[in-house]
């Protein structure tokens, strides 16, 4: 639904993607919030590609469920 308001199909695109993210990680029981912010500086940081698979949500920490 809302892909039709992303005022362009590469808009709608980036959204889906992003919406992926965030259900992989809440189905991962991860905060998406901390996973994006945390994942963006690991590749900032020089993250190598041939360990891309350690930033999947499903091996992030759970923060989420973590007590504050």
């Amino acid at each position: 639904k809302i892909a039709l308001f992303a005022g362009h199909e590469v808009g709608a695109e980036n959204w889906a993607l992003l919406a992926s993210i965030v259900a992989t990680c809440k189905l991962n029981d991860v905060n998406p919030a901390a996973y994006i912010a945390e994942t963006l500086e690991t590749i900032i940081d020089g993250h190598p590609h041939s360990r891309i698979k350690d930033l999947m949500p499903w091996r992030f920490r759970k923060t989420s469920s973590q007590p504050q």
